[in-house]
């Protein structure tokens, strides 16, 4: 049986994987899964239950009982979810929870577009093609400010910029599975890129990695 076409799309915090991997699920016809969401919406319940957030365990319960259909809130996108969810994902009991959800779900689906921090790395290192995005920490910031803005939350681009760099800071200096690309991923930078842009540029990349795997 052919193995469903998995995608791992890595990246920094605001850098557009995101957007990105729903374009790219929609031109290749399969799933996208945000696993961030996992962890966002991990870091929403554990907030509703006053879980600590320093409470591996607790929260680990948390992340093992999460609903797949509470990943469409747009609560999720919330500022304080998601410095919430970067603090409990640094612990491996709530990784280990969340770690086989995601890694069967493309054989669930028929294939499936990741993204988020691990996939090439941890979750899925065997994924068909892997890209890790990035841009300009600015660049990231004055993106997410203006997302922010746009939900009503009163923040300032320097604002966003420190908490970004704190959470770049924290997710690639966690003892367990940090940032960083596969050793076989296509790098990606989106500073000057537009969404359409990045987009062209993603499906050249996949579709000529998908091609060099290819039988002959």
């Amino acid at each position: 049986m052919k193995t469903p076409l998995t995608i791992a799309v890595d990246g920094t915090f605001a850098s557009g994987k995101g957007t990105l991997s729903r374009r790219l699920a929609a031109h290749y016809g399969i799933t996208h899964l945000d696993t961030g969401k996992l962890y966002r919406a991990t870091a929403r319940d554990c907030l509703a239950a006053g879980v600590a957030l320093d409470d591996a365990d607790a929260a680990a319960k948390i992340a093992g009982a999460i609903d797949p259909e509470t990943l469409t809130d747009p609560g999720l996108k919330a500022g304080p979810v998601g410095q919430a969810a970067s603090k409990v994902s640094v612990h491996p009991p709530v990784r280990a929870a969340l770690l086989a959800f995601q890694r069967d779900f493309p054989a669930k689906v028929g294939g499936a577009v990741l993204d988020g921090r691990d996939i090439g790395t941890v979750v899925c290192p065997d994924a068909h093609a892997k890209i890790f995005v990035n841009a300009d920490a600015r660049v990231r910031a004055e993106r997410r400010a203006m997302e922010l803005q746009g939900y009503g939350e009163d923040v300032t681009v320097e604002s966003v910029l420190a908490d970004l760099r704190e959470r770049d800071d924290r997710d690639m200096n966690r003892a367990i599975a940090p940032l960083k690309p596969a050793c076989d991923a296509h790098l990606l930078d989106t500073s000057a890129l537009s969404i359409d842009a990045a987009t062209s540029r993603a499906i050249e990349i996949i579709d000529a990695v998908l091609a060099a795997k290819a039988p002959t």
